[in-house]
């Protein structure tokens, strides 16, 4: 199988802001944080509740459940500024997941369907796991257009 690369691109401006794409997401972010989602921190728990959503709906076709609805809340617990001192660390403390499906199936049946979620929800797996994460800084870049294909002002 080979290695499948998923890249996110983001530019900003003082004018236009911030603005990410990637292949299926286009968000642009102003000064004053109006988007879609209005801080990074958000921004990761959307995106692992519609990673469990994905993965959920795959799931329940391969077990042949019917999801009428499916409600999915994320609450990050967020690590205190005293904490941050003292390990260096900021982010979240925890995440808790809760998932709400409205279906005819069975309890077993849904507990089998929530275990694969689990398991296969990528982005619970790269939160799980640590992985490198490299960052890189090239001095004096310039550019011209945005990622959106639109002329930047001088």
């Amino acid at each position: 199988m080979s290695t499948k690369k998923i890249e996110v691109r983001g530019f900003a401006t003082k004018e236009a802001g911030f603005s990410v794409k990637s292949a299926a997401l286009r968000i642009r972010i102003d000064d004053r944080g109006t988007a879609e989602v209005t801080n990074p921190l958000e921004g990761v728990l959307v995106d692992f509740a519609n990673s469990v959503h994905r993965i959920g709906e795959v799931v329940a076709k391969e077990l042949g459940i019917e999801l009428k609805s499916v409600a999915i809340e994320v609450l990050g617990t967020l690590i205190g500024v005293r904490e941050q001192t003292r390990t260096g660390r900021s982010g979240f403390k925890s995440i808790e997941i809760t998932v709400k499906p409205t279906s005819d199936a069975s309890l077993s049946l849904l507990k089998e369907w929530i275990d694969s979620v689990k398991i296969r929800c990528p982005a619970r797996d790269t939160l799980l796991n640590m992985i490198p994460v490299g960052m890189t800084l090239i001095k004096e870049y310039s550019q011209t257009e945005s990622i959106f294909g639109e002329q930047l002002k001088e």
